[in-house]
């Protein structure tokens, strides 16, 4: 699975999904539980123009997901028309993705 965190250092995430000048793109590997670094991807943001989310999504188009601190609700129909699943959080890097991923797993094992 290939997971987008939006951030302005790599550190934390710490962007809003609207105007993210930089996403970070892990790839998770099921098997061994690890993410794996793959690359930074840049946007050019216009500081004054509202609701950029096409340019975001085309930059992170191989993922499935995107984790970042807020996003609005035009990113929301964007995203999804794209296939791609927004999720808030905020916190370091490593700490979003493992909360991500822990609930993943854990919503595939709820049995009803």
């Amino acid at each position: 699975m290939r997971i987008a965190v939006a951030s302005s250092n790599g550190e934390n995430v710490d962007l809003h999904f609207g105007k993210a000048r930089s996403l970070y793109v892990y790839e998770y590997n099921e098997e061994k539980d690890e993410f794996k670094f793959i690359d930074q991807r840049n946007v050019e943001i216009e500081v004054d123009m509202k609701h950029q989310n096409p340019k975001i999504i085309k930059a992170i188009e191989a993922c499935e997901v995107c984790i970042c601190e807020q996003f609005g609700p035009k990113a929301a129909i964007y995203s999804e028309d794209a296939g791609l699943k927004l999720v808030k959080d905020e916190g370091t890097v490593e700490e979003v993705l493992r909360k991500y991923i822990d609930h993943v797993n854990f919503m595939k094992n709820i049995k009803i």
